[in-house]
């Protein structure tokens, strides 16, 4: 006795996998918020207490990334779905908003960094910087090879751009590693004041890029 076929959607996975697809997505999306807020409270009160600029910064932008992280989960749910992919009223809404607040974080990183770079300003120690930034490191790291996997088993624009735009989480854990340890090394002033210029220009490009986005054009991080 035959068995009938299960029920295959038109990418040719079953409607049960296409489920825990959409589940597995919407998860990695919750779990990149949640580890967001954390890690931005974490370096943030850490970054104040230590007088560590490039922490400090790097806090603030990871509260920028979870306002990006509510309007990628409302694509996510839309595209994993198949819904209409094209932005809507809300996504663009977010959108402006977090490129509004990157642009905003570049600015004073931009205007505190010359001031403690001039001012000579030293972090008591950056040890913290290191710690966290591995942990985000080895966590994004996961979070992009996850959703990668997912994104493509679905053949969704949305999640495997999402993957991409948490490489940008990558790369700031990279210079704030960098700024720490170089600091840790040389003692040098001016190692933890660069970082977080640094960081402020990633965080001017992902706000740049916020605006293209909600303009409807290709955010380069879907690349």
């Amino acid at each position: 006795m035959q068995t009938a076929d299960p029920v295959k959607s038109g990418d040719g996975i079953t409607d049960e996998r296409r489920k825990r697809l959409v589940d597995r997505a919407l998860l990695l999306a919750l779990i990149t918020i949640a580890y967001n807020v954390i890690e931005g409270a974490v370096s943030v009160i850490i970054g104040v207490k230590d007088e560590t600029l490039s922490l400090f910064g790097f806090g603030l932008d990871s509260f920028v990334e979870v306002i990006s992280g509510i309007g990628i989960l409302h694509l996510t749910i839309r595209s994993a779905q198949k819904n209409e992919q094209s932005l809507d009223r809300f996504e663009q809404q977010a959108l402006r908003i977090t490129g509004t607040a990157f642009y905003l974080l570049a600015l004073t990183l931009f205007a505190t960094g010359a001031i403690n770079y001039y001012a000579e300003n030293m972090p008591e120690t950056t040890f913290w910087g290191i710690i966290i930034s591995l942990i985000s490191i080895l966590t994004m790291s996961i979070l992009i090879k996850e959703k990668k996997t997912v994104g493509r088993a679905l053949e969704s624009d949305a999640i495997i751009a999402d993957a991409n735009c948490t490489r940008a989480c990558l790369l700031l854990s990279i210079v704030l590693l960098a700024a720490s340890v170089g600091y840790e090394w040389t003692g040098f002033a001016g190692m933890d004041a660069a970082g977080a210029i640094l960081i402020g220009i990633l965080a001017a490009k992902e706000g740049r890029e916020a605006f293209q986005k909600a303009k409807g054009k290709m955010c380069s991080c879907a690349a």
